[in-house]
């Protein structure tokens, strides 16, 4: 007993040892560190009073600190930053769905402002903005070397002000200027209409607003068809949608799954996140649904996107989206300011990570560019010759064995058969989509 004693005594000795002689380089190198960030915030003093008492013209020393904090931020990724009081307040009124300025989402790529995408019904989106356009100057100034905020904040202005936005674009080889007029952005989240069969919601942001407004239009419209029996399908337009609120994305793809997560949040910590799932109840009845995409769909759509095509519950189509796949969050800090800070990556329910990658779509179905040179001479409209039937030759056999009635459904089926082209001209995306849900309706219920 007493050797076994010992040997417990002397293995709690070389422990404390061994733990002695660990935690010391440990203490040693972390107050090494310490003293290094203590030097640096030394040196960061230094150089503000030498910038203060030295730089050619006087300055404003709220400003350069703010400038100060402001490079920190934008230096980790380009969606974190510093918001002034003015910011922080027009952040919070953009969440509600109504606020001023052009109605376009932009990010920094490279040094450059980067749109993601015009919002519907705004200026940005009259004036013929397009995802992926680089603005490199406004009124005639470089946005080169500036930060985000500070480019927004030129872009910003009174309500029936105007602003001349220099774009480049890919496949135009030389930039072009761009008139818009400043107005108030008073965005509808939803609209929802009814094409043929198939209820169309297009979803153009995800604030505050969307999900009452997309359970109210969706109502609507299985009202107005007469009951979801007469509905064939929902087609999601989330196209250029630059994101928004997560809790609206959650609660918009909830509303057409009755079970399984949604999406996760992971953390720097590891197990420290979120995982949300979906509750009991499909707002659309188990009828298909077609999820639209393009390179403007970002974030909270990527969400919705990646939620339902992960559990089979829609077929994305379209093209690959922008590939946010980062949360940030606002937090307040003293005198009304606030950061935003990114703060976790969220993850699909099977697990992946879109950040950089995106949503790749289940059918890439690309939309045609007409573009001004493609049009043909003046005067040439191009317009599709007439075909030549059965019924223009002459001496033709009439048909006089149809009904009234028959003739009634015959005219109403060729008057939608027409509707149907005429937005291929229009939306061929949409029109794809919507033919996807006519043929998954002509082959009846799946067992």
């Amino acid at each position: 007993m007493k050797k076994l004693m010992m040997s417990a005594a002397g293995g709690t000795a070389l422990g404390l040892l061994v733990t002695t002689q660990v935690a010391g380089p440990l203490i040693a190198q972390e107050a090494s560190q310490n003293s290094s960030v203590y030097e640096q915030l030394d040196l960061f003093g230094d150089i503000f009073d030498r910038i203060r008492d030295e730089y050619v013209e006087e300055v404003d020393e709220a400003a350069l600190i703010e400038a100060a904090i402001n490079g920190m931020l934008t230096s980790l990724d380009p969606h974190s930053s510093y918001l002034s009081p003015e910011d922080a307040a027009d952040m919070r009124t953009q969440t509600r769905g109504s606020f001023g300025g052009l109605g376009i989402e932009v990010t920094q790529e490279e040094g450059w402002v980067k749109v993601v995408s015009p919002m519907d019904g705004t200026p940005a989106d009259a004036a013929g903005m397009e995802s992926g356009d680089y603005i490199t100057a406004v009124d005639g100034q470089s946005l080169l070397g500036l930060t985000l905020d500070e480019a927004v904040t030129l872009m910003r202005g009174p309500v029936g002000s105007e602003i001349i936005i220099t774009v480049a674009r890919e496949g135009i080889d030389e930039p072009f200027d761009v008139s818009i007029i400043r107005d108030t952005i008073s965005l509808t989240a939803v609209r929802a209409r009814t094409e043929g069969e198939t209820v169309v919601l297009r979803i153009s942001t995800f604030s505050d607003q969307t999900f009452p407004n997309l359970q109210s239009g969706l109502a609507e419209q299985i009202a107005e068809a007469g009951g979801i029996d007469n509905v064939n399908g929902i087609v999601l337009d989330l196209r250029n949608n630059p994101g928004g609120l997560l809790n609206q994305s959650v609660l918009v793809s909830d509303a057409f799954l009755d079970a399984g997560e949604i999406v996760s949040t992971r953390e720097r910590e590891a197990g420290a996140g979120d995982r949300y799932n979906a509750t009991p109840g499909d707002l659309a009845g188990g009828l298909p649904i077609v999820v639209l995409i393009n390179g403007g769909s970002a974030s909270a759509s990527e969400i919705v996107a990646g939620a339902l095509q992960d559990h089979r519950r829609a077929i994305v189509i379209g093209t690959q989206s922008f590939g946010k796949g980062s949360v940030q969050t606002v937090m307040p800090m003293r005198d009304d300011t606030a950061i935003r800070l990114t703060t976790a990556r969220y993850y699909t329910p099977s697990g992946r990570s879109i950040q950089a990658l995106g949503i790749s779509p289940d059918i890439i179905v690309e939309q045609p560019l007409i573009r001004p040179d493609e049009l043909g001479e003046e005067g040439d409209t191009d317009e599709p010759r007439r075909r030549t039937t059965e019924a223009d030759l002459r001496g033709a056999l009439g048909n006089d064995s149809l009904t009234d009635e028959q003739r009634a459904v015959i005219e109403e089926d060729q008057a939608r058969a027409e509707a149907a082209a005429a937005l291929r001209e229009d939306d061929y995306q949409l029109a794809y989509a919507i033919d996807i849900l006519k043929g998954l309706s002509a082959l009846g219920p799946q067992e």
